[in-house]
């Protein structure tokens, strides 16, 4: 595994790209999207650099809109899509009770706590589908999109981690756990739910690693696509279709693994995307295998931040190293 001088420089290298309003960009002068700002400063956190992770989390307190959602791009604060994904919006919650978990500060996730609550109740108004699913886009004509199963895992966990903050803090929300029962019927029993998209490896991993779905049946859905994804020695491939080996994609796969005991196979895995490190610590997107080239030709911040939290999850480096393994407390 990398070592914590290793990662310091990653985080070092995501910190680079922070902007001075605190938002933290794909990559210098590239877009900002609400879900991998948070990522990132999620990884700032791990690797000591709370300043900085305070500020991203501040932009997002700065930056959220009168709805409770967030436009899904934004460029040196500049709207670019203005729709909200709602995703995007949830993901909020996991940073924030990251942050005090790794760091036991109580003061930062009151100050905080009405931006996720806002974020979460914008996110359950879009939970308009038959079975508990929520749509994955909110537009402004009120449209709320199809349901995409990876999304829909992710908001599955972020729910789990706003619950475990609003009981943290006093302020139970018995209907926030009442919808998201409803979704992880929806994710566990109702595939048809969800648009299909197979092709993609985070539709594979995503209700692991966002814990709707645990134990026996966990392993049984990691094993029944492990070698149609897996490339041994480089990674996992971004869609099934391609010779397209991708780091962040990689490293979640690892932290699903390490959410069912599979720490071997974990680090294996986050151990065969570094030939994507760059000597500054920062990685490169992707791999196309098929000739050996980098795509695309961009380092992205998102990228390192799933290096470092799949590190510290198989490590149990911080005290947050369990935020998608033990938390929410109750799956």
């Amino acid at each position: 595994m990398l070592t914590a001088a290793a990662l310091r420089q990653t985080g070092s290298a995501i910190a680079v790209t922070q902007e001075p309003s605190g938002a933290i960009p794909w990559f210098p002068g590239g877009h900002t999207d609400p879900w991998d700002h948070v990522e990132s400063a999620m990884a700032l956190t791990v690797t000591g650099l709370l300043d900085e992770a305070r500020a991203a989390y501040l932009w997002s307190a700065q930056t959220q809109r009168d709805d409770g959602s967030w436009p899904m791009q934004t460029r040196a604060g500049v709207v670019e899509i203005g729709d909200a994904d709602t995703n995007f919006c949830a993901y909020l919650a996991t940073g924030v009770l990251h942050y005090v978990l790794a760091t036991d500060d109580d003061d930062f996730a009151v100050e905080l706590w009405p931006t996720v609550r806002a974020g979460i109740e914008f996110v359950l108004g879009c939970q308009v589908g038959r079975y508990g699913e929520i749509g994955w886009c909110a537009n402004e004509h009120g449209g709320h999109g199809e349901a995409l199963l990876a999304g829909c895992a992710s908001i599955y966990h972020s729910l789990g981690c706003a619950i475990e903050l609003a009981e943290r803090l006093a302020d139970r929300q018995p209907a926030w756990a009442a919808a998201r029962r409803r979704l992880g019927t929806a994710l566990r029993a109702h595939p048809d739910a969800f648009l299909d998209k197979q092709r993609y490896s985070m539709d594979w991993y995503y209700p692991v690693l966002g814990g709707a779905v645990r134990g026996a049946e966990a392993h049984a859905r990691i094993a029944a696509r492990w070698d149609e994804f897996v490339v041994p020695g480089l990674g996992i491939r971004c869609v099934a279709d391609a010779p397209w080996a991708t780091g962040a994609e990689t490293c979640e796969l690892a932290l699903a693994l390490d959410t069912i005991g599979d720490h071997d196979r974990a680090a294996t895995l986050v151990d065969d995307m570094q030939h994507l490190r760059e000597t500054d610590g920062s990685y490169w997107t992707g791999l196309v295998f098929a000739d050996g080239k980098r795509w695309p030709e961009e380092r992205t911040s998102w990228t390192g931040a799933a290096v470092i939290l799949a590190t510290d999850a198989i490590t149990r480096g911080t005290p947050a190293n369990g935020i998608f393994r033990d938390h929410p407390a109750a799956h």
